[in-house]
């Protein structure tokens, strides 16, 4: 069976923004550190936290449900985690995971990381991890042709949904 290739050349837009360059280079301000100290809140998009590690929504999902796990201190890689930071950043995780599954009842889910720029990360300098609830036939031609993502709810549903579960 051959190998078939899609593109997700809508991610092209973001990644060669000068968002994510300004995220890349050292000294630039650093969105998830502003939202590491906001409150847990529906305006800001963070859904919970604790001393080290917090939750918030991907301001641009992939898909319904689509959250971020990251701990408060600024690092690049999970080398950079204390022991503790390391244990309640992938406790969160788990904890994102179960109250994603509570709150959507999805087939299955995607976990993952990106890690630095050429590991395909948006924001490389701050770690964070990709949380995403899946369904049997999930994906659509919108996103494979028309380089368009259609998602039945919005963020501030996403919000409600999973801070009633975490």
């Amino acid at each position: 069976m051959p190998l078939e290739r899609f593109a997700a050349a809508w991610r092209e837009q973001y990644v060669s923004s000068t968002i994510a360059t300004d995220h890349a280079v050292e000294g630039s301000s650093c969105v998830f550190c502003t939202l590491a100290s906001d409150e847990v809140s529906e305006s800001t998009g963070v859904l919970w936290r604790n001393e080290t590690t917090f939750v918030t929504l991907n301001a641009y999902p992939y898909g319904s449900g689509h959250l971020l796990v990251l701990p408060r201190r600024h690092v690049a890689g999970l080398g950079d985690l204390s022991d503790e930071e390391y244990e309640q950043f992938f406790l969160a995780l788990r904890r994102v995971v179960i109250a994603l599954e509570a709150a959507y009842g999805a087939d299955g889910m995607n976990i993952g990381m990106n890690l630095g720029l050429a590991g395909g990360a948006g924001i490389p300098k701050h770690l964070h991890g990709h949380v995403l609830p899946r369904w049997n036939g999930d994906t659509n031609f919108m996103t494979s042709i028309a380089e368009t993502r259609v998602l039945p709810e919005s963020l501030a549903s996403t919000w409600q949904k999973v801070h009633a579960e975490l």
